[in-house]
């Protein structure tokens, strides 16, 4: 049986792909990706958001589509993770059934396809949105600098204090599953919910959820393996720590 025929309770999982010079990484994952959904027997597609790479990330893509089901979207030119995360989030939408679930995660091949399952039958089971997360019990780090590792955990601290969400305690973390009747509500109710340019916009989301209080929020423990990550780094660190703390500042005082 196909990829794109396999069942699992009626829904489908939809999982987004930003990526930007992912040519080195792109293919373990989406081979870690077949493989984890070969074993859970998961109804998917994978939608790729090519950032407008100078290298080959869309052609990379366009190959794997013959041997998963896949679909490409490319940006030209480069336009920043805000605008790839909406454009992907919002191709989901308008693909998926409200009962459907959405899973974002990075190409670089650092976040493991192999959580997937958990992440989405905690949403079966009733949460709204799932966040694998660096800072729970059994979550595991390798590869990361010192000082990044200190910096995420410090910004976790930092919005666990201003901005406490029920359930979480990483919101920098892209990895996240999220039902997809609940991203599409939000987004027709305003368009501009996407309106961060950088990194920040992970933080960005869960700050504008949590005006719902009905929803419900969890995490699941995640092994960051940045040790696999073949290709540099995107992360403008002094960029996104500016970034976030003038978000922090305008969805605090504003």
């Amino acid at each position: 049986m196909s990829p794109s025929t396999r069942m699992h309770g009626g829904r489908k999982v939809w999982i987004v792909l930003p990526a930007y010079n992912e040519e080195q990484d792109l293919p373990s994952l989406l081979e870690r990706i077949a493989e984890a959904t070969e074993e859970a027997n998961l109804r998917f597609e994978v939608l790729v958001v090519d950032d407008g790479s100078t290298d080959a990330t869309a052609e990379v893509a366009e190959v794997w589509s013959n041997k998963l089901p896949l679909q490409v979207m490319t940006h030209d030119p480069n336009q920043g993770l805000g605008a790839t995360l909406r454009d992907g989030v919002q191709w989901a939408c308008d693909l998926a059934r409200p009962n459907d679930v959405i899973v974002t995660l990075d190409s670089d091949n650092t976040h493991t396809p192999e959580l997937i399952l958990r992440m989405i039958r905690m949403v079966r089971e009733g949460h709204d949105v799932v966040v694998a997360s660096r800072f729970v019990k059994g979550s595991r780090v390798r590869g990361v600098p010192f000082s990044r590792r200190v910096l995420s955990r410090v910004a976790g601290i930092l919005f666990k204090v201003v901005f406490p969400i029920p359930g979480i305690r990483d919101y920098t973390c892209g990895y996240r599953a999220y039902r997809a009747g609940l991203l599409q509500d939000v987004i027709e109710k305003d368009p501009g919910f996407f309106d961060q340019d950088g990194f920040q916009v992970m933080v960005d989301i869960l700050l504008k959820l949590r005006r719902d209080r009905d929803l419900i929020f969890g995490e699941v423990p995640l092994i960051l393996r940045y040790d696999f990550k073949e290709g540099s780094s995107k992360m403008d660190v002094g960029g996104t720590i500016r970034g976030t703390l003038a978000l922090m500042w305008r969805r605090r005082f504003t």
